[in-house]
C-alpha cells in the first residue's frame, strides 16, 4: 500500500490547516457552539469556495472527482479543530448515497447542489431501539400508487437542525429486524408531515428527533431499488466510519501536542512535571496510541473500493482501534492537566467529549468487535 500523499493533497492539507489556525480557533468554536444557530454559514460558503464540499463529488456533477484519501485529508484537519460545520452528513454520507445508488435525476439535482454548499442533508438512520443495527427499523414507507407514504421515528439525527434534506432509511417489506425489505429516501425537511425536536449534543453539534406522520413522497424520492438498499447503507456507514477515523486521529494529535507542551511548562516540586519519569511513560503511551490509530484509519481508506467482506473488516477493525485509542489519549490528557482539564475554559475536555461521541457514532467498540468476529470466524458468533 502506498501512504503517500499526492502533492495536490498536501496542499489541499495545507489550506485547510490555514483555515483552522486563523479563523477557527478555540474561542471561535465556543461562540459559534453557543450562538442560536450553533454553526457557520460563512464558514460553510468558504468550505464551498476552498473546494472542499466538491472534493469526493464526481467532475460531471460539478465536483472535483476526488477519492477517499482526500476525504481523509479533509477529516483530519477538521478533527484539528473540531470543526462543527455537516460535512460528514453531507458530503460524505449523502454525498455517497447519491454517487454509488442514485438515479441520474438524482444526481444532477441534489450532487452539484452539494458541491456548491446550496443544500445540507442529515442521516436519518439510528432509531430508539434499533442500538448499532443498521437493518433494525421500525420506520416504515409503504407503496401509494407510484410513490410512498413514510411514518416513524429517527432519533439523535446529528445536523438535522441545520438541513434541508435527509436521507431515510425505512423498511419497505419484511419484519423489523430482516436483512431484506429496507429503502433509502431523499426527502426534502420542509415535506408535510415531519416534525423534529432539536437539542445541542455533548460534543457542541446539534442533533433532532424526526419524526414522520404519513409523508407523501413520489416515486423520484427512492434511491436504488426498493427493498434491497441494506448493502448500499453498510457501504456508506463504513465509508462515514473511515471520515470519523479521521477526524478522530486529527483530534488526538493535538491532544497530545498539547499534553506534552503543557508537561513542559508546568512545574512542580520547582521542576517541570514532563520531567517525571512516569509521566514520560504516560505520554509515550499516548503517541503510540496514536500512530496506531493513524495506520488502522490509513489502511481502512484504502480499503473502502475491497471486495465487501475485506472493507467490513478493515472498518470494524479501524473502529475498535480508534475507540480504544481516544479513550486512552482522552483520558490520559485530562489527568496529566489536572483538573482543570475538564473546565469549559481549557480545549482538553472538548476533545475529549467529541472522541467519546466519536466511539459511539456507527457502532462502539464492543459491537465492532462483535461484528469482526462475525465476519471473521462465523462459527464463533452464532
Amino acid at each position: 500500500m502506498n501512504f503517500d500523499f499526492t502533492d495536490e493533497q498536501t496542499m489541499l492539507r495545507e489550506s485547510i490547516a490555514r483555515f483552522v489556525q486563523g479563523h477557527y480557533d478555540f474561542d471561535a468554536r465556543r461562540a459559534l457552539v453557543a450562538s442560536p444557530e450553533g454553526w457557520s454559514r460563512d464558514n460553510w460558503a468558504a468550505f464551498a469556495e476552498m473546494g472542499l464540499l466538491m472534493a469526493p463529488i464526481p467532475e460531471e456533477y460539478g465536483g472535483l472527482g476526488g477519492g477517499p484519501v482526500d476525504v481523509l485529508v479533509v477529516m483530519e484537519e477538521f478533527g484539528k479543530g473540531m470543526v462543527i460545520e455537516p460535512y460528514l452528513p453531507t458530503v460524505v454520507i449523502a454525498g455517497g448515497v447519491l454517487r454509488h445508488a442514485g438515479s441520474e435525476a438524482q444526481k444532477q439535482e441534489h450532487l452539484a447542489a452539494i458541491a456548491s454548499g446550496e443544500r445540507v442533508f442529515a442521516f436519518a438512520y439510528a432509531e430508539p431501539r434499533g442500538r448499532y443495527d443498521l437493518f433494525d427499523l421500525e420506520t416504515h414507507a409503504r407503496r401509494d400508487g407510484a410513490g410512498w407514504v413514510l411514518n416513524g421515528h429517527k432519533a439523535v439525527v446529528v445536523g438535522a437542525p441545520w438541513a434541508d434534506h435527509l436521507i431515510v432509511t425505512a423498511r419497505t417489506g419484511g419484519a423489523r429486524r430482516d436483512r431484506e425489505g429496507i429503502s433509502v429516501f431523499v426527502v426534502p425537511k420542509s415535506a408535510p408531515g415531519i416534525t423534529t425536536r432539536d437539542y445541542p449534543t455533548v460534543d457542541g453539534l446539534r442533533a433532532s428527533e424526526v419524526y414522520f406522520e404519513n409523508v407523501a413522497l413520489g416515486a423520484e424520492h427512492l434511491v436504488g431499488a426498493a427493498d434491497g438498499a441494506l448493502d448500499l447503507i453498510e457501504r456508506v456507514a463504513d465509508e462515514a466510519t473511515a471520515a470519523l477515523c479521521a477526524e478522530a486521529v486529527g483530534s488526538m494529535r493535538v491532544l497530545h501536542a498539547t499534553t506534552v507542551d503543557y508537561a513542559r511548562q508546568r512545574k512542580q516540586f520547582g521542576v517541570p512535571i514532563g520531567s517525571f519519569q512516569v509521566l514520560q511513560h504516560r505520554m509515550v503511551d499516548m503517541f503510540m496510541e496514536v500512530e496506531q490509530s493513524v495506520s488502522m484509519t490509513y489502511m481502512l481508506t484504502l480499503k473502502l473500493d475491497a471486495p465487501t467482506l475485506e472493507r467490513q473488516k478493515a472498518a470494524s477493525a479501524a473502529k475498535v482501534q480508534i475507540g480504544r485509542s481516544g479513550r486512552f489519549v482522552g483520558q490520559n490528557a485530562v489527568q496529566i492537566h489536572g483538573g482543570m482539564g475538564m473546565t469549559e475554559e481549557l480545549k482538553v475536555g472538548h476533545f475529549f467529549k467529541r472522541l467519546t461521541m466519536i466511539e459511539s457514532q456507527f457502532g462502539s467498540v464492543d459491537h465492532h468487535l462483535k461484528r469482526y468476529t462475525r465476519l471473521t470466524t462465523p462459527e464463533l458468533a452464532a
